[in-house]
């Protein structure tokens, strides 16, 4: 089997040479650069893909998207048996495969891999000479070519002992491939494969043209003995929309200028998979502009990504939309925020993802209270279900400080979905949003388990009851809602049935809180790692005293609030300030900004 899984290796990596001088990290977003110099990148994800596969016994994910970047760039990640993002323990090896650029990196990332895995011996064994040689690295200039390919099958195969994959006697790998409408997408897709298909026995599946979560929802789904095709995905939450439609509270009515939506789709996938299911949803009043059909350009001055952060129309909208409730996706259609148009400008009223978290609880903890509500029926097996909210330092204090005064748990995490996404499967109901539009809502599987049967119960015994309604609501919410990653799709029907249920304009909605105004600023450092917090990122530890002058500072802005953090790519560090006035917010951020330079800037050095 290794002889043939080296020949597999050997001859499709000759087809993929790296780019010279390219280094990658694969994050959140996976791997992301020019589509230009991604071929060989996504073919070596494709074999990591594989891998992960063999090695968890489960269907994986391979999604080729940018998402809210612009058109000419593209990316790739993985999505794991769960639907999730892949294991950060795999990272690190998909750095060393992605960046191993020519036989001198390939030594020296299987070297360093070795040391971490405790293989050193087997790179011996295969004539890569002494330690002392692999770590001069110097021998190696005079490399033969063909020795890239044997490296890479080195390092893929010591790497699957160590993790114990099995490359026969198991079942075969499975990958499900999607990508989004760029351009670039085909011809990166045939790297994937080529990638897939040079692990004995991998089967590599395409499902088209897809949104991420679409793809996560599938993976999600097959890992669950579940039908997992598109037209299941829109069976599964147009059919939970309809039923949370249908228990609506009598009296709960909106205007028919309420009634009326428009979606900015950012020319991407997302507007394109919309603009395709009027028939599904032909109750709603939806105008799906930037759809992709236009001509428009992907992500150009269109997207929830542009909406959000320049806080102006998108696109397609002006003045004469004033009054109504407007959504915008991102490119891959992950992200979802609304807004208002303002009447005379370009400008635009924000209702991001903190107020569409507030929303969520609001609707989640409205129903548990009525499910609890003793009526004629006897519990059986009364479940206290535990609800949290969870957001980053980054979510707008206004938002936090309504969450806790209507008596909502609310805890925080680092930047990053995946921070987020883990503290929230703690809960047995765990809701999370970043403020750029991106999150969902996690049910475990032993509270989900309670409510199906105590639905039953009540479909028995207290039929048409307001109990059974609840859980029958908070059922459908568990199949509308993506729980695999953030869908602006299934996000924005949830988004319109609370609203139906509630009675509530998107004035209505906005007006829950207002928020605070904020700045956010980045210094230029010698060394970011120099920068270390603690608390979810909301305090500095390192340099000693920097804390101690940031929070002199913000004791001198009424509700001010500020913390730095460090770049994740980039020797910058990142500064958030808020106060209640723009003005003081913006005094309070150059302040911290001054600061920061003062400590660890070129001039501190």
């Amino acid at each position: 089997m290794h002889e043939e899984q080296r020949s597999l290796l050997l001859k499709s990596s000759s087809r993929f040479p790296p780019p010279q001088g390219v280094k990658l990290s694969y994050g959140t977003a996976g791997f992301r650069a020019d589509a230009s110099i991604l071929e060989s990148t996504v073919y070596r994800v494709g074999i990591l893909a594989a891998l992960r596969s063999l090695k968890t016994k489960s269907v994986i994910g391979l999604m080729i998207t940018a998402s809210h970047n612009k058109v000419s760039d593209n990316g790739v990640k993985i999505a794991d048996p769960s639907g999730g993002m892949l294991t950060q323990s795999w990272e690190p090896f998909a750095d060393a495969l992605a960046n191993a650029s020519n036989p001198e990196d390939l030594v020296r990332v299987a070297f360093r891999l070795s040391l971490h895995l405790g293989l050193f011996s087997r790179l011996q064994k295969v004539g890569l000479g002494e330690k002392t040689e692999i770590l001069k690295l110097g021998p190696f200039k005079m490399i033969r070519a063909d020795t890239c390919g044997k490296l890479l099958f080195l390092l893929i195969i010591e790497f699957a002992k160590k993790e114990n994959i099995p490359f026969e006697g198991g079942c075969p790998a499975e990958v499900l491939l999607g990508r989004d409408t760029r351009p670039s997408g085909g011809y990166l897709l045939e790297a994937a494969k080529q990638g897939i298909s040079s692990i004995v026995g991998a089967i590599a599946l395409d499902m088209g043209v897809l949104t991420t979560p679409q793809l996560h929802w599938m993976v999600r789904a097959r890992n669950k003995g579940m039908k997992a095709s598109e037209v299941d995905y829109f069976e599964q939450i147009s059919s939970s929309f309809w039923c949370l439609m249908d228990l609506i509270p009598e009296g709960s009515k909106i205007s028919v200028m309420d009634d009326k939506l428009i979606v900015d789709g950012a020319n991407g996938v997302g507007g394109e998979k919309l603009a395709g299911l009027e028939k599904m949803f032909n109750g709603l009043a939806i105008d799906v502009r930037n759809s992709g059909k236009e001509g428009g350009v992907l992500n150009e001055g269109v997207g929830a990504d542009y909406v959000q952060k320049e806080k102006v129309v998108p696109f397609g909208f002006g003045p004469n939309d004033a009054g109504l409730r407007c959504a915008s996706l991102d490119g891959d259609a992950d992200r979802l925020v609304y807004f208002l148009v303002q009447p005379n400008d370009n400008k635009i009223d924000l209702v991001d993802g903190d107020k569409i978290l507030s929303l969520f609880a609001l609707f989640v903890k409205e129903q548990l209270a009525i499910l609890n509500t003793s009526g004629n029926e006897k519990i059986n097996n009364y479940y206290h279900a535990h609800l949290g909210v969870v957001q980053t330092a980054y979510a707008n204090g206004a938002s936090t400080d309504y969450l806790k005064k209507q008596g909502l748990e609310v805890l925080f995490t680092p930047t990053g979905v995946k921070y987020l996404h883990e503290k929230a499967a703690e809960y047995d109901i765990g809701i999370y949003f970043e403020a750029n539009g991106h999150g969902t809502i996690l049910f475990s599987e032993e509270f989900l388990c309670w409510l199906e049967a105590r639905d039953g119960e009540l479909s028995s015994m207290a039929k048409g009851s307001e109990q059974k309604k609840a859980a029958s609501r908070l059922l459908a919410v568990s199949k509308l809602i993506n729980q695999a990653v953030g869908d602006a799709l299934s996000g924005f029907l949830l988004v319109e049935a609370i609203l139906r249920h509630m009675g509530w304009s998107i004035h209505r909605w906005n007006a829950l809180y207002q928020d605070l105004p904020s700045r956010q600023l980045k210094v230029k450092v010698v060394d970011r790692t120099a920068v270390v917090t603690a608390n979810a990122e909301t305090v500095v530890v390192k340099p000693p005293g920097l804390q101690e002058a940031i929070n002199a500072e913000i004791e001198k802005y009424p509700q001010g609030r500020s913390f730095v953090r460090p770049s994740g790519t980039e020797d910058i560090i990142r500064i958030y300030a808020e106060a209640s006035t723009q003005e003081a917010a913006d005094s309070l951020g150059n302040s911290v900004a001054q600061l920061v330079d003062k400590f660890l800037g070129f001039g501190s050095s």
